[in-house]
């Protein structure tokens, strides 16, 4: 399903488990540095270095860029270290993450409760994602690298429904398949 960034509210509801979309648009990358920061702003009562109104959070640090190239290979980073934020930055209008790997339960909870969305990345193909993205702009915290929050314009970015707007997760419900054979 293709799908026109930025998620709109009906957008997120009328996805579900499974589902395999492709993003044009732009996403902002994140990771555990930028998160600690976010929740220091947020606490301080400072501003946010970007707003999160609506945005698609992808879990990533992209390596560098090789000749000819805006940007290196990039793929998902293992969402779980990330779940201690999960509330802010939904509380801050996030729409949605992009990572890999299974979520806390409350994670599945706070996707029900605001009506966000967790995506799975495609890991092990960092390369290829990296054919997706136009173009790359940083944003805020350049002292860190690869991990400082950047803006990429992405066409027919793919990834999977994890867990959908109603809490539901895609591992939960394989599970379940599974186990009824």
């Amino acid at each position: 399903m293709k799908i026109t960034l930025p998620f709109t509210l009906e957008m997120r509801e009328s996805v579900k488990i499974g589902d395999v979309l492709e993003l044009t648009g732009n996403i902002y990358t994140a990771r555990d540095a930028a998160h600690g920061r976010i929740r220091e702003a947020v606490e301080q009562g400072l501003p946010l270095p970007i707003d999160l109104k609506d945005k698609t959070i992808f879990y990533c640090g992209p390596c560098p860029a090789g000749p000819g190239r805006i940007i290196g290979p990039l793929g998902p980073t293992t969402s779980a270290r990330m779940d201690p934020y999960v509330e802010m930055m939904f509380q801050q209008g996030m729409a949605a993450c992009i990572g890999k790997g299974d979520r806390a339960p409350y994670v599945a909870e706070m996707c029900r409760k605001y009506k966000g969305l967790y995506l799975l990345g495609v890991g092990g193909a960092a390369a290829l994602c990296a054919n997706a993205v136009k173009e790359v702009e940083e944003l805020a915290y350049p002292d860190l690298g690869t991990e400082s929050i950047k803006r990429y314009y992405v066409e027919d970015f793919k990834v999977v429904v994890g867990i959908d707007a109603q809490g539901r997760t895609i591992q939960e419900e394989n599970i379940r398949r599974y186990r009824r054979r």
